[in-house]
């Protein structure tokens, strides 16, 4: 459980980091990997969304580990309601992560047990070219 407060607390970290710019491809595909990605954490599909997650975070937290931890934060939010992008900020060095490529993504949600809620999504070029969820905080 402590590495997934790890990684939950290194989102908030990742928005104050400096780094390269991805391009715009790969903003728009790393904000598609987010979306589906959350998804699976939306239907309460937390081994699946383990599963999916990328390299980096499996290394960081078992999956039961994560379940149980995205299970604590996710289930008092109840369901969705809405979800919008706010901003998407490309990174290269993140503190406590491996250089890579990066996006921190900020949406503004409500859900049914609370209206005004921030997520942060942090997807990372995995090794094989594919962006996967790396980070994630809900507040």
């Amino acid at each position: 459980m402590k590495h997934a407060f790890v990684l939950f607390g290194l989102a908030t970290l990742l928005s104050i980091a400096a780094g390269r710019a991805a391009d715009s491809s790969g903003v728009a595909d790393a904000t598609a990997a987010s979306r589906a990605w959350l998804s699976a954490v939306d239907a309460g599909q937390y081994g699946k969304s383990w599963d999916e997650a990328a390299a980096f975070f499996r290394q960081n937290v078992s999956k039961a580990g994560w379940e149980k931890a995205a299970s604590e934060a996710r289930q008092p939010l109840g369901a969705l309601k809405t979800r919008e992008l706010e901003s998407a900020e490309p990174a290269h060095r993140l503190p406590g992560a491996p250089d890579g490529d990066y996006v921190v993504l900020t949406y503004h949600a409500s859900f049914a047990g609370r209206a005004d809620a921030t997520e942060t999504v942090t997807p990372m070029r995995d090794a094989d070219g594919q962006w996967r969820v790396a980070g994630y905080f809900v507040k």
